[in-house]
């Protein structure tokens, strides 16, 4: 991932989300590109167009906090889109962030610990680094339990896990684009891999949409015990930077829960058959 121009390639892609009605500005039916021009980006934002011109090409690089707060206001960035803008605005924010893929012994024991719940630990560029028997259960349908984007987009059995595979997919970029601002790169590693493999992650990586994923409702259909629906939190892991753990929850009595009893069930026998396996 090319990171030369990470301002300018940001500026570019979100003036094209932006239709000219949306800001007041006439259709006038003779644009060759869809969204803003440059030149109305820049009237928007309070700068001059040659100014603009030199931040999407690359050749500015020091823009203030005020051009910034324009920028956002011109391009109707949500608070999410807005802070990556600021982030990648700001180059003394660009060092390669320090990341961790080790996960501590105690983590892994809280992991190992949740019986209710499916439960892992996720890093750098979505990888899976540990995960509890209930999560392996849940994903055992994937040919590897190994990251998340590259199960979403490369493993076929992502369209039918997914009841909304296209929602998947898009809140997936989005979460792995608001960690760009600050790069790694394990991050980079995979954004170049699936841009080569996945037409579909180079189509949605190229809207250069922003939103963290922090909390979310999760509709699954998993092979052995169909359709059912979670809540998913991620919680920050303060000891290990890049790293968090994800967790699937369940309302109690509801259908959700029963298929949770379920997977736990399942959970149960499959550790109970590798222990026949290994003491055979």
């Amino acid at each position: 991932m090319d990171r030369g121009n990470a301002l300018g390639e940001f500026l570019g892609a979100r003036r094209a989300l932006v239709s000219p009605a949306t800001v007041g500005l006439p259709e006038d039916g003779t644009r060759r590109v869809p969204g803003l021009r440059r030149e109305e980006v820049a009237l928007l934002a309070g700068v001059s167009t040659d100014y603009y011109v030199r931040l999407e090409q690359g050749r500015e690089r020091h823009p203030s906090q005020q051009v910034l707060e324009g920028l956002a206001c011109a391009l109707r960035l949500d608070e999410d889109a807005a802070a990556h803008l600021y982030r990648i605005g700001l180059p003394a924010q660009l060092a390669m962030a320090p990341v961790t893929t080790a996960v501590a012994a105690p983590l892994r024991q809280l992991l190992d610990q949740m019986h209710a719940v499916p439960a892992f630990v996720v890093g750098p560029g979505q990888d899976v680094l540990a995960a509890n028997a209930l999560a392996e259960v849940l994903y055992r349908a994937f040919a590897r339990f190994d990251n998340l984007l590259r199960m979403i987009f490369l493993d076929p059995h992502a369209r039918e896990f997914y009841a909304d595979w296209d929602q998947a997919a898009r809140v997936a970029v989005r979460n792995l684009r608001a960690s760009t601002a600050v790069p790694d790169q394990r991050t980079e590693q995979i954004v170049g891999a699936l841009t080569v493999r996945s037409p579909a992650f180079a189509s949605l990586w190229a809207r250069y949409e922003v939103r963290p994923r922090t909390q979310e409702d999760k509709h699954f259909h998993h092979p052995d015990i169909g359709e059912i629906r979670l809540h998913f939190e991620k919680l920050t892991i303060a000891s290990a930077p890049g790293q968090h753990l994800s967790v699937y929850t369940a309302e109690p009595g509801s259908a959700a829960a029963d298929g949770l009893a379920l997977l736990t069930s399942l959970a149960a026998d499959r550790v109970t058959n590798a222990d026949v396996g290994s003491a055979g």
